[in-house]
């Protein structure tokens, strides 16, 4: 008997019918059974709905009080969610209790909307699965130090399900969303696209890490680290297909390079438009500068991207870098105020026109010629690369935004990802 933990998606749980048919779906595996662990994500729309709410009551923008209470707020819908499912299994003589992230309790450290899990005591989960239950968790929150509930940022449900199934050293984690499974690329822009039946752990993280939206990069991370295995699946094929049938079904993530992953110089083409850049021009070119242009960054609790420092000339140097969208204004605000008089800056100029476009694949470690073939195939389209940023397994450009789905399509028929896989 195996230990299984579930995920569910906002759009998996959007409506009471489709509750339904996620209880009927987590009954089978009990049935056959499995001991069951859930995590669903709110009823699609419901957290969009209450941070609209509170954005019309505090339209400025948030300090770290009100980022509090807007946790508060959003980690309702998942409450509401829980609930229903369990109300659903109930229905179908299947004994079943949810749990808030608080109750478990999952814990987190206090960084409002956006927190990090530090532990998670498994104690009252055990005891309810012994008893014969099974056990629905809010995913996307937790609780802090101070007793405050905390959520994890947008798409955190994947991440509470993985680290729910890495506490409780659980057989496999099942990822059900809207798609079925991890595809060569977003088949919305390049209708070719393939689903993947399987793709490297490194591949996954990077791919999550450069915009690919079938799992949060966090999730990928707490597989990775403990080892959790890890699939993605559509909520939407029957529920009552055989348990081995449908297990087998959407994409395995796996810790293993087998031959034929070897084969595939290049796995996936990934782009995110959630990208902008900002430039800090005229700062002196000399040890530490990056950290003081970077440091205060940082220390807003602001990721950066992809980095450029480029040559001096006069002692002097321009400094570029990349946010996320929402950190813009922030952090231009941030490099103005602070930054440039503390630096001897001559300007801060930013651009939210811009994407990131990536190739991914584990067989770039063995090939020579990837990146020039990426850079050649841009360049016959007329793209110009504003950025660069490679690592082992992947090269990223960054490009004018009108340019994303011509580059998309272009390099996913370079490299012949439209291709049938050899048998």
């Amino acid at each position: 008997m195996a230990l299984i933990v579930h995920k569910y998606g906002g759009t998996s749980m959007g409506s009471t019918e489709r509750i339904r048919s996620v209880a009927q779906r987590v009954a089978k595996w009990v049935r056959a059974g499995h001991r069951m662990v859930v995590v669903p994500s709110a009823m699609s729309g419901e957290t969009n709905r209450l941070l609209a709410l509170a954005k019309e009551l505090q339209p400025a923008r948030m300090d770290a009080a009100a980022l509090r209470e807007l946790d508060a707020i959003a980690a309702t819908g998942e409450q509401v969610s829980v609930g229903l499912l369990a109300l659903a299994l109930q229905a179908q003589g299947v004994p079943a209790v949810s749990h808030a992230g608080w109750q478990v309790p999952i814990e987190t450290d206090s960084a409002f909307t956006k927190a990090r899990i530090t532990r998670i005591d498994d104690a009252r989960v055990r005891a309810d699965l012994e008893a014969g239950r099974v056990v629905i968790i809010t995913g996307f929150q937790g609780i802090d130090p101070d007793g405050r509930v905390t959520t994890l940022g947008r798409g955190g449900s994947d991440t509470s399900a993985v680290a729910v199934a890495a506490a409780l050293k659980a057989d496999e984690c099942l990822i059900y969303t809207d798609v079925d499974g991890v595809y060569t690329t977003d088949p919305r822009i390049v209708p070719e696209a393939r689903r993947l039946a399987t793709i490297s752990f490194e591949e996954m993280l990077e791919m999550a890490s450069l915009g690919s939206k079938v799992l949060q990069i966090r999730s990928v991370e707490f597989a990775g680290k403990y080892r959790v295995p890890l699939r993605v699946l559509s909520s939407f094929t029957p529920w009552d297909i055989p348990i081995d049938e449908e297990a087998r079904s959407g994409t395995l993530i796996t810790f293993e390079e087998d031959e034929k992953m070897e084969q595939a110089v290049v796995s996936g083409i990934a782009f995110n438009r959630d990208e902008a850049k900002i430039t800090v021009m005229g700062v002196p070119d000399k040890p530490g500068v990056a950290f003081q242009i970077l440091g205060p960054v940082a220390d807003a609790n602001i990721d950066v991207d992809v980095i450029i420092q480029n040559v001096s000339h006069d002692g002097r140097t321009d400094f570029s870098f990349t946010v996320h969208r929402n950190d813009y204004v922030r952090t231009l605000e941030l490099l103005k105020s602070k930054v440039a008089p503390a630096t001897g800056a001559t300007q801060v100029v930013g651009d939210t026109r811009i994407c990131k476009v990536s190739i991914v694949g584990i067989g770039m470690r063995s090939h020579v010629g990837v990146a020039s073939r990426m850079f050649r195939t841009l360049s016959e389209e007329g793209i110009n690369i504003q950025m660069i940023t490679t690592s082992e397994i992947k090269t990223s450009v960054v490009i004018d935004e009108k340019y994303m789905e011509l580059a998309v399509r272009s390099l996913h028929k370079a490299f012949e990802l439209d291709a049938p896989v050899a048998a």
